[in-house]
C-alpha cells in the first residue's frame, strides 16, 4: 500500500523523535499509530546525513513488525550501531537530516536486463558476501547499470565483476522521502 503524505510526515516525525529521545535518554517514546499503511509489515532503511554526507544507514528487507515500529528500530540502529561511524551524539542532533526508504519485497533477478536504474535497489549475495545499495544511490552518483552492479559487489566484499560469476542478484523498490522534501 503506498504511503500518503501524512503517513510520510508521521514516519519522519517518529524517526526524529526516536533518535532525539534515544540519544538523550536511551528511551524510545511511545507512538499512537492507526494508519493501515503504517501497520503493514514491510522492510525499511533509515539514513542519517549531516551536510548532505552519510552519517549512518541501516535497514532490513522484511519485518515481522508494523512499518512504524520497523523504522523506530532502524532509527536507533542507524544512530548508534552503523559500524562505519561512531554513535551519534546529542550535539549533532540539530545538524542531521533524515531519509526513510520503505521497501517492497525482494525479487530475484534472472537476467540483469530486468534491472532499472532509478527504480531498483540491489542486493547481491555470493557465499558469505552480501551487499546492498538503495535505489537512490545510483541516481545520486549518476551510475549506469553496470557501475551500480560493480559498486554493490564492492560493498559486498566481492570483486567488482563478482555479479557475473555465480552471485545471486535481487532487486527491490523503495518509497524514498526525507526531511525537506
Amino acid at each position: 500500500m503506498p504511503l500518503s503524505k501524512e503517513d510520510k510526515l508521521l514516519l519522519l516525525k517518529i524517526v526524529r523523535e526516536t533518535i532525539e529521545s534515544y540519544i538523550k535518554t536511551k528511551k524510545i517514546p511511545p507512538f499512537n499509530v492507526s494508519s493501515p499503511a503504517l501497520l503493514e509489515h514491510r522492510g525499511a532503511f533509515v539514513s542519517i546525513k549531516t551536510k548532505g554526507n552519510l552519517r549512518g544507514c541501516i535497514g532490513i528487507f522484511a519485518s515481522e513488525k508494523p512499518l512504524y515500529l520497523t523504522v523506530v528500530d532502524m532509527a536507533v540502529a542507524t544512530a548508534t550501531q552503523d559500524p562505519r561511524f561512531i554513535p551519534l551524539t546529542a550535539t549533532e542532533l540539530s545538524l542531521i537530516t533524515i531519509e526513510i526508504s520503505c521497501l517492497t519485497a525482494l525479487k530475484k533477478v534472472k537476467d540483469t536486463t530486468e534491472i532499472e536504474v532509478g527504480r531498483d535497489g540491489l542486493y547481491i549475495v555470493k557465499g558469505y558476501c552480501r551487499g546492498v545499495l538503495l535505489p537512490q544511490v545510483a541516481v545520486e552518483c549518476c551510475w549506469d547499470k553496470e557501475t551500480f552492479l560493480e559498486h554493490t559487489c564492492l560493498k559486498a566484499g566481492l570483486p567488482s565483476d563478482g555479479w557475473k560469476d555465480g552471485a545471486d542478484i535481487y532487486t527491490f523498490e523503495a518509497e524514498v522521502f526525507g526531511e525537506g522534501d
